[in-house]
């Protein structure tokens, strides 16, 4: 696990407390999550809640900047409704988040204690799921029928 920690890009957290402040109404939609982009670019969205399970708001992020052709995230963050600030990604979160974006920076902390750390720091020694389906791939080469 790695320490080192990058600079806090606060206009992202600001996006993303600005979608949860103003699109976060009721039950079904209480997390906003707000990413930069590789070329510059803020992506925000927000969680799905239904009683079956659905998906966070990183999660409907990454779905939502896919439609926009930002398929290169830099870093991200969520950010509560109700003026609950900063909230870490859920583990299935980080997951995905690792699967789909190895250098993604993520923005985790409070008040004065805010960081930004790599997402491999919030899921030290992880099953990377791309590192097996490579090696799925060479262990049963495709059929030339």
């Amino acid at each position: 696990m790695t320490t080192q920690t990058h600079d806090v890009d606060h206009e992202l957290i600001q996006a993303a407390a600005a979608v949860a402040r103003t699109r976060c109404r009721g039950d079904n939609h209480t997390m906003a999550a707000g990413a930069r982009a590789q070329d510059g670019r803020i992506v925000t969205a927000v969680n799905a809640y239904h009683f079956t399970g659905g998906p966070c708001a990183e999660l409907v992020l990454i779905g939502a900047a896919a439609a926009q052709g930002a398929y290169e995230l830099a870093t991200i963050v969520a950010v509560g409704d109700r003026d609950r600030g900063v909230v870490p990604p859920c583990g299935r979160c980080r997951q995905v988040l690792l699967d789909y974006f190895p250098a993604l920076k993520v923005i985790v902390g409070a008040g004065d204690r805010l960081r930004t750390v790599l997402i491999t720091d919030l899921l030290p020694e992880t099953y990377v799921w791309a590192d097996h389906q490579l090696e799925a791939e060479k262990a049963a080469p495709l059929s030339t029928d």
